[in-house]
């Protein structure tokens, strides 16, 4: 890690796993930005063989050919021990990740570690244990948060009140897979493997859901909901869809509601949230809720007829990078992070991750759905 008064942050990155979330991470990176707030160099890569690696390096610096490639390693140790690496990014399904940080965390390694973080969270609070123990800096790459959209949405709804006092939220993420043509071993419809709709792309609903009914607390100083209900569509032992209802306390006494759903069986609508308050709305629009392009508030309440509807109504657009979706805003906030000699994230610190892998349990327990990690 290197900075200096005169220079943004750097970070020399070292990637396990070479699948589609490790490409889009380093496609990212790999892409040169005037306006990043820190500069990124990836030194090694993590594989299960050096051809495989190598094969991977070569498909992404085709588009970024003045960038130095990184060390190949046919195995993880490999960029644990790499004196070069001052940061590991773990793109490996989320049943390696425990093991993951562990190792890296051992080898004195920054981590940011891809959602969903663990499978439970008894293996997630192992490696905060040991995290904190160590004092490296540990982050759940829980990208989303880092998008401009989040900070537009804080401002109007909490800064400017916009639509009054929000009352309810429903959000719903659809990503259609044909599980029935998956291996058994393929890491959605796999048990053994965390699979299921909940830990892949619930966590991206209850994200949104419990950050905006939590007034954007985190952590620890997050309210905790006054009620969780919830229903799992189990198809051979993992959730192919899912429901879950959230309810918080309002500031007038009642109670605010959201409805998460998430599913393997379709592909979601592009309006994929609403935001309903006492005095107006949002719609949350975009190719996927982990993904968002935007949101558009319309500020008064909907008038009966024949009254005229005088209600005004505004869009925020996300602006990202040609052909990027958003990973180098995490990393960049980590790089600050790091400079900034912290070991835990204020937008996403561990307490965060731990609060919503025991949501996730919660759910899981609640309707029957166990992975065999549960027992250990």
């Amino acid at each position: 890690m290197t900075s200096s008064a005169d220079s943004l942050p750097h970070l020399r990155w070292g990637i396990l796993g070479t699948g589609w979330v490790s490409s889009m991470f380093l496609r990212d990176l790999l892409t040169t930005r005037p306006d990043g707030k820190a500069t990124h160099t990836i030194t090694a890569i993590g594989s299960s063989s050096v051809e495989k690696g190598t094969s991977f390096v070569e498909k992404l610096w085709e588009k970024a050919p003045d960038k130095p490639k990184p060390q190949v390693y046919a195995d993880y140790q490999g960029v644990y021990d790499d004196p070069n690496v001052d940061i590991v990014y773990i793109g490996t399904p989320h049943s390696l990740h425990r093991k993951n940080c562990l190792d890296a965390i051992a080898a004195g390694k920054h981590i940011l570690c891809e959602k969903p973080f663990t499978i439970n969270a008894k293996e997630a609070k192992d490696i905060v244990d040991a995290a904190r123990k160590k004092g490296v800096f540990v982050m759940e790459a829980a990208w989303v948060r880092f998008c401009s959209l989040f900070e537009a949405l804080h401002e109007e709804i909490i800064v400017k009140k916009s639509i009054g006092e929000v009352q309810r939220l429903s959000i719903d993420f659809g990503n259609k897979f044909d599980l029935s043509s998956l291996p058994d071993n393929h890491r959605l419809k796999d048990p053994a493997l965390g699979g299921g709709a909940l830990l892949d792309i619930g966590f991206y609903t209850l994200t949104f859901a419990s950050i905006i009914l939590g007034d954007w607390k985190v952590g620890k100083a997050h309210p905790k909901p006054t009620k969780v209900l919830s229903s799992l569509d189990i198809v051979d032992g993992i959730d192919a869809a899912n429901t879950v209802i959230l309810e918080y306390s309002s500031a007038n006494g009642g109670v605010k509601t959201g409805v998460c759903t998430s599913s393997f069986r379709y592909r979601g609508p592009d309006e994929f949230g609403y935001i309903q308050g006492t005095n107006g709305s949002i719609t949350l629009f975009g190719p996927a809720v982990s993904v968002p392009g935007g949101f558009r508030v319309t500020e008064g309440e909907r008038p009966g007829p024949p009254a005229a509807d005088t209600r005004t109504t505004r869009v925020f657009n996300v602006e990202r990078h040609e052909g990027t979706l958003g990973f180098y805003w995490e990393a960049d906030a980590v790089a600050q992070d790091i400079a900034a000699g912290k070991t835990e994230s204020d937008v996403v610190p561990l307490d965060e991750t731990l609060r919503l892998m025991q949501l996730m349990d919660e759910i899981r327990a609640a309707n029957g759905l166990k992975y065999p990690q549960d027992d250990n």
